[in-house]
């Protein structure tokens, strides 16, 4: 009993938009503690909605970054309260929202290595930060930025071929450029420019802690190949603005120990170490346990794909990162803006409103469903950029209308040999050992998920990852410490929870799916063009 006492423990945190979330895990991967702060019920002097605040403009978004220290000091206080042993923490590391800036004012180095025990965080770091409102990823202020750094690096395409995506207004070189033209004096006075990711491992470190490479693939400055920031674009953004960021450093590095300040005011040991923060994308990739070829298709309001590719080809829509788990691999990631309220529509217009007939109409309906083909984007899509709904008869000719349940399964098959295409697009491709996980909640209809089976001809599985990213910080943390002895990310989690087996590919899907993949192609770029003016 002693012995399970003190048994290491591993944490990982997530400090996301809405909340900052922790979960506690032991070695053999068992969830022993979970806790979080809500931002804007628990912290309402900040006066956030959503963990927010939209401005006038109605286009700038930012968090105080005060905000995100105060929920610190609340989530320890908290875990304290609930009596976890912080001395049994032999590692930690986290995940912040991807793109989000944080500005250290001069002298805040020094601040970080003398932290006061007997003082909270947030009263500590009171004046460290030269901009208190942090741009986040909701912001599309930017645009000019983002045309000067397209420019700069020779257009749209060359800068993803460079960076892994075209310029994006929520891309924290946009919004590193945007600061230093319109608040040059808070710029003048900044020593050090972090991620959220980055800045909150500083926290834990009591020092700069380098910002990693499949993080540091969000903001449109580092050349992905070299892994290294690009020259040409950190001169587009801002002069010297590499001193500002520090060298970038692999995803599974260990930073160093904890801080003191930990030490002393909450037990940590002094041994327990600091793995590298990353992006909240890249630690569901690790929460999830994605493998060499394996797809993950999030089915939420939006639909979302991770990729784990080998050899990258960017393209001007969806984004290419660093793999957080092997740097020499990479990940993507496609957003589809129209998807499970999309679903819910169609579900309501051809099925009667029942789940039940929606899923009838994709068993009665034959795979491929016998030519007819539909483009369903409700709301302006991001992958492909093109809006109002496109349906086609067998003859590639345009229809007004199809009946219900042919409806049913034009939307379904659309939409999956859609999230196909774009990820061929950017460099995956299906091999025999390939999976595909669904999460989200569309994922508990099994009748989709043959669909989803049929059109990637790849078995589905579904995993439960309600904190992906904590979860996959959590799992980093571990492997940051058996890092040394040389063993894999997927050595060190293999006792984790197995995905389960959904759905298996039908005999003729390949020949089916592949001719259609070829068609959808082929009337989404007509789709496209019929849209330019």
């Amino acid at each position: 009993m002693a012995a399970a006492c003190d048994a290491a423990l591993y944490l990982g945190l997530d400090f996301s938009t809405q909340q900052l979330k922790v979960v506690a895990i032991d070695e053999n991967l068992n969830v022993i503690h979970q806790n979080n702060v809500q931002f804007d019920s628990e912290l309402p002097e900040f006066r956030t909605r959503g963990g927010v605040h939209v401005h006038a403009d109605g286009l700038t978004v930012t968090s105080p970054v005060l905000m995100w220290v105060k929920a610190l000091d609340l989530l320890l206080d908290k875990m304290k309260g609930a009596g976890l042993a912080f001395s049994r923490v032999r590692a930690l590391s986290g995940s912040g929202q991807q793109h989000g800036s944080v500005f250290w004012r001069r002298g805040a180095s020094e601040t970080l290595q003398n932290l006061d025990p007997d003082q909270y965080l947030h009263q500590l770091l009171q004046v460290s930060f030269s901009v208190s409102q942090s741009p986040v990823w909701m912001d599309s202020s930017s645009t000019r930025q983002c045309a000067d750094l397209q420019a700069a690096a020779g257009g749209a395409m060359r800068l993803a071929e460079l960076t892994g995506s075209r310029a994006y207004e929520r891309f924290t070189g946009n919004q590193i450029s945007k600061v230093r033209q319109t608040r040059p004096e808070e710029f003048l006075n900044t020593e050090r420019i972090s991620l959220v990711s980055s800045f909150a491992a500083s926290l834990f470190l009591g020092g700069y802690a380098a910002i990693d490479f499949s993080d540091g693939s969000g903001m449109n400055l580092l050349d992905i190949r070299t892994r290294d920031w690009s020259e040409i674009c950190l001169d587009a953004a801002a002069p010297h603005l590499g001193r500002l960021l520090g060298a970038p450093v692999p995803s599974t590095a260990v930073l160093g120990p904890v801080s003191s300040y930990f030490v002393q005011r909450y037990g940590f040991s002094e041994s327990c170490r600091v793995v590298a923060f990353t992006g909240d994308n890249p630690a569901s990739l690790a929460g999830m346990r994605l493998q060499p070829g394996d797809v993950a298709v999030s089915l939420g309001t939006s639909d979302t794909v991770f990729l784990w590719i080998q050899q990258p080809s960017p393209a001007l829509e969806g984004h290419v990162f660093c793999n957080p788990l092997d740097w020499q691999a990479f990940m993507a990631l496609l957003c589809f803006k129209n998807g499970s309220l999309t679903r819910e529509r169609i579900r309501n217009e051809s099925a009667g409103g029942s789940w039940e007939l929606f899923s009838l109409a994709l068993r009665d309906t034959p795979l491929g469903n016998n030519g007819h083909m539909g483009f369903y984007f409700d709301s302006m899509e991001i992958t492909p950029p093109a809006v109002g709904v496109h349906l086609f008869d067998p003859d590639d000719n345009k229809v007004s209308s199809l009946s219900p349940r042919v409806e049913v399964r034009a939307l379904v098959e659309g939409q999956f040999l859609s999230r196909r295409l774009h990820a061929e697009r950017l460099g995956y491709s299906i091999t025999p050992g390939t999976r595909v996980l669904a999460t989200g909640g569309a994922s508990s209809n099994k009748d989709l998920l043959q669909v989803l089976s049929d059109v990637f001809n790849a078995p589905v599985y579904t995993l439960d990852v309600s904190n992906s990213a904590c979860l996959g910080s959590a799992y980093r943390a571990l492997h940051g410490m058996m890092s040394q002895s040389a063993a894999s990310f997927f050595e060190v989690v293999k006792k984790a929870p197995e995905a389960q087996l959904v759905a298996t590919p039908h005999p003729s899907a390949q020949q089916v799916y592949g001719q259609m993949l070829q068609r959808c192609a082929r009337l989404e770029e007509r789709v496209l063009q019929d849209a330019r003016p």
